[in-house]
């Protein structure tokens, strides 16, 4: 079978399952990942022949995309941030929103020595890998509740060949999870932020298939989360130090009175490259609490 026929073969099996242009992301993703097959042969040779094993290869990663499987998860591994990262349904698949949060950390402590980070619920790993192996001087915490989560989330630190520290812990119980009052510069977060009431709204790929303990907060409590590390924050942040948050684009006006609730100032709200609101930082300009 030739390239040409296969991509033929996956456009028509996923037809009407996918939006056209997800269809061709699957198209280059596929290609890209089995060896043997370089990207010009998939744009400038498609009648060239496929490598031996690797039909049977993609016609089971389509014939899981048809039960809507993510493609993350069929293959094992995705991209975030330019790095491979091992995937599994113990953590949620790396979204672009949150590597545009990720960015913007990096981008505004670059060049700072001496610096303390936690990324507060790491899940795979993703925020707290990229900020090690992009903020080299600095010292950066990954925590989170769930073992599996964080068992997945060594195994990509070691995977990119960064120093990351973690910690098995849970924000909603309150405390400082071991930390030092004052001892912290950043704290990042991509927490839980969809209510029960909106996965009649959600496709079958992520409903079926990501961490449920990831995704969703009390239907009474959207807020949970925010408030929580938002008092974390307020017990180990220094003085000055920043509070990053990923954020669903109907909650700013909430989580940004968290924020000031606590303490925190010079509050930023940022759009996506989609123009929604999905991500804010604020300054906590008060002295850290001991207790």
């Amino acid at each position: 079978m030739t390239i040409r026929q296969m991509i033929t073969e996956i456009r028509q099996q996923l037809a009407g399952r996918y939006p056209e242009t997800e269809m061709e992301s699957f198209v280059r993703i596929l290609f890209g990942y089995y060896p043997g097959i370089s990207p010009a042969q998939v744009h400038l040779s498609q009648d060239s022949e496929l490598p031996s094993g690797a039909e049977k290869q993609i016609r089971t990663a389509v014939g899981e995309l048809k039960k809507y499987r993510p493609l993350q998860y069929i293959l094992g591994e995705t991209e975030f941030y330019g790095l491979k990262f091992e995937l599994t349904p113990d953590v949620l698949i790396p979204r672009p929103e949150t590597e545009e949060l990720t960015d913007w950390v990096i981008r505004q402590y670059n060049g700072s020595a001496g610096l303390t980070l936690v990324d507060m619920g790491t899940g795979s790993g993703c925020i707290a890998v990229a900020l090690a192996a992009n903020l080299p001087d600095a010292t950066v915490w990954a925590v989170d509740v769930s073992d599996a989560a964080l068992a997945i989330a060594q195994k990509n630190a070691v995977k990119n060949a960064v120093n990351v520290n973690f910690l098995s812990g849970d924000v909603l119980k309150g405390g400082r999870l071991g930390f030092k009052p004052g001892s912290l510069d950043v704290v990042v977060s991509n927490p839980p932020y969809v209510t029960p009431s909106e996965k009649q709204q959600m496709l079958p790929n992520v409903l079926e298939y990501e961490p449920h303990l990831a995704l969703f907060t009390p239907e009474d409590d959207p807020f949970v989360f925010y408030g929580h590390i938002a008092a974390f924050g307020l017990k180990c942040l220094k003085d000055g130090g920043r509070m990053f948050f990923e954020i669903n684009e109907a909650s700013a006006k909430g989580v940004e009175d968290i924020l000031k609730q606590n303490g925190y100032s010079d509050i930023i709200l940022r759009k996506d490259m989609n123009g929604k609101w999905r991500m804010v930082s604020a300054r906590l300009d008060l002295p850290c609490q001991s207790s």
